[in-house]
């Protein structure tokens, strides 16, 4: 948020500081470890595990927060990258301190044999288990640590290419970073030499950090490039392109520009790529246990829950959903393996406890109704979701154990692969601000969705939901589902108790740890009962959890009534949920069935359920299916496309309150509603007005203070700069700019229009904008847009020039209603209304420095930038 002094929010001073710092002290600390080790010849015990836990906090903690400062100052590249190797460096400390704690035990090893033997002959006491568990942990350390490293290799490759479309300081550090990486696998496998190699390697790491660190604080300091490395490109990022890439852009994803935080995706399919990869190498028999496994994939899971979070601050539900349900995924199939190669270790019995769990077919239609969803996007979104399809089918416990494991490392390493491409593509697209890799086109229209979907009928009330609303509801649906059918079996949980020890980790993150995720996002989601279900919902598995873990423990009768006393705390609570619960029948239905599932729970705790009632938890997770599709696609078109019911308690209030706007309004269609917005503008104040393409902020070139309250008003990044509005190029032309020919001649074929041209700063500029002429553009160039539209036209002649910029409503979609600016009446001082706007996206930006040698299409917006090209060619081979 804006501080209240009224600097935007994208004064966080430069993250990449932070963020580059932090790897070069990490490269620096396993440095150390490296070159003592390769000289002495052994692990150095005691201080490994110090030095380790420096690297975590260090390489892990300081340069997360990093990251999480990048994606809000727009950074899609050091977001996506300082995230992704605080995963690393947290997992490979944890590592050192594995490796560093075995290796206190030099004895451990030569017990490994004697001990698997015993446990191949099912003769194995306690002792003998609790050391055969810690010799599953020693066998596949070096085996994890390699699983880990090799994927980070290919992503951190990728990292240090697309940097170089954006600098050339940080291609070095990641190039450096990616070969590091290569030479610690090695050593892992191989010989002590290439510790010394990749110690030459972090020592490069270190001194490109410090110097682009340096370079980076300069800037922040003095607002210039004082040093060079930043701000000029090894390459430019269109370059990858082809001259049909505009094409490839998919139609379902309208050009939603949101500069308040940057796109989450690359991050999410980062994380896609580490899970299965690792996964893969456990499944093929690399690694004999997923001791150490569980917490790389744990780490990355975390950090994915990071890109679902960023979502849905950029109020994308569905990447909010995809992302926060596939580290869901891969947190419980790591613990899953964990508890059965770790603490149940005979096959038999993992065979056995598996064959009675069902929890993974809600994984199975959850990850189909993600397929629904992402027809409206392009075809490698519909790609990655049919793997991941494939994925959750692979992972059904009733495939038997020969083929099981075969399977789901086949669909592990397919899923890995266009996870790959998925964050490359991405990233390079998130950088360029439009599709340069292919990604193909959109699979189905979305009238044709729309119409598919829309089941009302057309006297129905597919009214339009607040942008706000719903974004995470589908992840609360999702979450109380697998917990739900997780949970089913508890007659045969109490004859199979390695039954109760798979069950645990399905339900305790399911149902208790991600829905306290789902509970903070509802917290920001605006509801009136914020968060209130889901984190009663928190307590009641995890308290489920807690209880059957308990039966196993053979507690007391006194402690049984402990949870009865809480079983009917809950119950109670649950009655009021159900009374608040009024927003839809789906969501009614849900509480109820929860009421009788508790009531269940009460009688196990009293020891008389008739286990047949358990079938309640199959209605839940029925329910909760429909709740997920229903609200994802709901949210995903902005319309209640399936039906949820209809509200119980109608707020009448509603319409009460709808009169009473934040802000003065004016009508565009009125003459007084005009000089109205006018007499604001020239007061100092900022309004909301219409233009040819989407709605605007605006502010009167007359009143520099008003301009840097646009900055404040929507948190815009400050190295994003603000153009100016004129009405016509005549306007324009008495400020005498001395533009060449052909610019005076390309500016009258576009202007008016949907087009915006950036040209050179002069002194020409003063006398357009006076005393505005610091606070519009940047430092050498300013952009200018002519308006296809009267009212705006009308506002420029009555005023004069005018900055603006779209007015996204706290970082949301452009503004394509007045409605949508109204939201911010708090913080403008009036809205022009007009209606719906003629577009969706804003205006196309074409960067004039050099008109008269080649232009370049800076953002494509509602002007195909294959039209533009045509007028400048034509344009120019006529002025030859």
């Amino acid at each position: 948020m804006a501080a209240s002094d009224g600097f935007p929010a994208s004064f966080y001073g430069e993250p990449g500081v932070l963020g580059m710092l932090s790897n070069g002290i990490s490269a620096f600390l396993v440095l150390l470890q490296n070159f003592s080790q390769a000289h002495n010849g052994k692990a150095p015990v005691g201080v490994e595990n110090i030095l380790a836990v420096h690297l975590i906090l260090i390489g892990g903690v300081c340069q997360l927060v990093a990251g999480l400062l990048s994606f809000r100052k727009y950074d899609h590249l050091s977001g996506t990258a300082f995230i992704g190797y605080a995963a690393l460096w947290g997992s490979y400390g944890a590592t050192r301190i594995y490796y560093g704690a075995l290796s206190e035990n030099p004895n451990m090893a030569s017990k490994v044999d004697q001990i698997m033997n015993n446990s191949s002959h099912n003769m194995m006491s306690n002792t003998s288990h609790n050391n055969a568990t810690q010799c599953y942990l020693c066998l596949s350390i070096e085996e994890s640590a390699i699983a880990g490293l090799v994927p980070y290799i290919l992503l951190s490759f990728i990292l240090a290419f697309c940097s170089a479309t954006v600098n050339y300081i940080m291609p070095f550090v990641f190039g450096a970073i990616t070969g590091t990486l290569i030479f610690e696998a090695v050593a892992l496998a191989a010989d002590s030499w290439a510790l010394v190699v990749s110690g030459v390697l972090e020592l490069l790491i270190l001194m490109f950090a410090i110097y682009g660190s340096a370079a980076l604080l300069i800037k922040g300091l003095t607002q210039r490039l004082a040093l060079k490395g930043f701000g000029t490109p090894l390459f430019n990022v269109l370059l990858l392109g082809t001259p049909n890439s505009g094409k490839a852009q998919s139609g379902g994803q309208e050009k939603k520009k949101n500069t308040k935080y940057a796109e989450p995706m690359a991050l999410g399919f980062f994380c896609d790529s580490i899970a299965p990869f690792i996964f893969a190498f456990y499944s093929f028999g690399y690694m004999k246990s997923f001791g150490l496994g569980v917490v790389w994939v744990s780490i990355i899971s975390v950090a994915q829950l990071f890109s679902s979070y960023y979502a849905h601050l950029r109020q994308d539900c569905y990447h909010t959903t995809k992302f926060g349900f596939h580290a869901t995924y891969w947190l419980i199939q790591a613990w899953d393996e964990f508890v059965a190669s770790v603490l149940i270790v005979e096959d038999s019995k993992v065979v056995s406890g598996r064959e009675a769990m069902v929890g993974d077919w809600f994984f199975v239609a959850a990850a189909l109704v993600l397929c629904v969803g992402s027809l409206n996007m392009d075809v490698l979104e519909l790609i990655h979701n049919l793997l991941f399809v494939l994925l959750t089918v692979s992972t059904v416990p009733q495939i038997p154990l020969q083929g099981y494991y075969i399977f789901f490392g086949v669909a592990c390493s397919l899923f890995t692969a266009v996870s790959i491409y998925g964050t490359f593509t991405r990233l390079i697209n998130s950088i360029a601000e439009k599709s340069l890799i292919p990604v193909g086109p959109q699979p189905v229209s979305s009238e044709q969705l729309t119409r598919a979907l829309g089941c009302r009928s057309k006297q129905g009330d597919q009214d339009v939901l607040p942008p706000t609303d719903q974004t995470s509801d589908a992840l609360f649906y999702l979450s109380n589902g697998v917990a739900a059918l997780s949970a089913l079996h508890s007659r045969q949980m109490s004859v199979n108790p390695s039954l109760l020890h798979l069950t645990i980790p399905w339900v305790l993150i399911s149902g208790a740890i991600i829905q306290a995720y789902v509970s903070r996002l509802q917290v920001t989601g605006g509801g009136r009962f914020g968060s209130v279900i889901s984190s009663i919902y928190v307590a009641v598995w995890a308290t489920w959890t807690w209880y059957r873990f308990a039966n196993q423990l053979q507690l007391s009768t006194e402690a049984d009534y402990g949870f009865t006393a809480g079983a009917i705390a809950f119950l109670v609570i649950n009655a009021f949920l159900m009374l608040i619960a009024y927003r839809n029948l789906v969501l009614l239905f849900l509480t109820t069935l929860m009421e009788v599932v508790l009531v269940c729970f009460l009688l196990s705790t009293l020891h008389k359920l008739p286990y047949e009632l358990e079938a309640m938890l199959a209605l839940v997770s029925i329910i909760c299916i429909y709740g997920t599709l229903a609200s994802l696609i709901n949210c995903i078109f902005s319309q209640r496309l399936l039906p949820m019911g209809p509200a119980l308690i109608k707020e009448k209030m509603k319409s009460e309150l709808s009169e009473e706007l934040p802000c003065p309004v004016a009508s565009s269609r009125l003459t007084s509603g005009l000089l109205k917005i006018a007499g604001l503008l020239d007061e100092g104040g900022v309004c909301g007005i219409p233009t040819d393409t989407v709605y605007a902020l605006a502010a009167s070139c007359k009143n520099p203070q008003a301009i840097e309250r646009i900055y404040s008003i929507k948190d815009r990044p400050a190295e994003k700069p603000i153009c100016i509005c004129i009405s016509s190029v005549e306007q324009l032309v008495a400020a005498k700019p001395p533009f060449s020919p052909l610019l005076w001649e390309f500016m009258r074929n576009v202007y008016p229009g949907g087009i915006s041209c950036i040209v050179s700063k002069g002194d020409w500029l003063f006398q357009l904008v006076g005393a505005a002429y610091d606070r519009v553009g940047t430092r050498d160039s300013i952009m200018i847009r002519v308006p296809d539209h009267t009212v705006t036209c009308h506002l420029c002649d009555f005023t004069g020039p005018l900055a603006i910029t779209s007015a996204n409503p706290s970082g949301e979609p452009d503004s394509t209603h007045h409605s949508m600016v109204i939201r911010l009446g708090h913080k403008i001082q009036g809205v022009l209304c007009d209606g719906d706007t003629n577009e969706v996206v804003a205006s196309t930006v074409v960067n004039c420095l050099r008109i008269d040698e080649i232009i370049s299409i800076v953002r494509e917006g509602c002007v195909p930038a294959v039209k533009v090209q045509q007028i400048f060619d034509r344009l120019k081979n006529t002025m030859l």
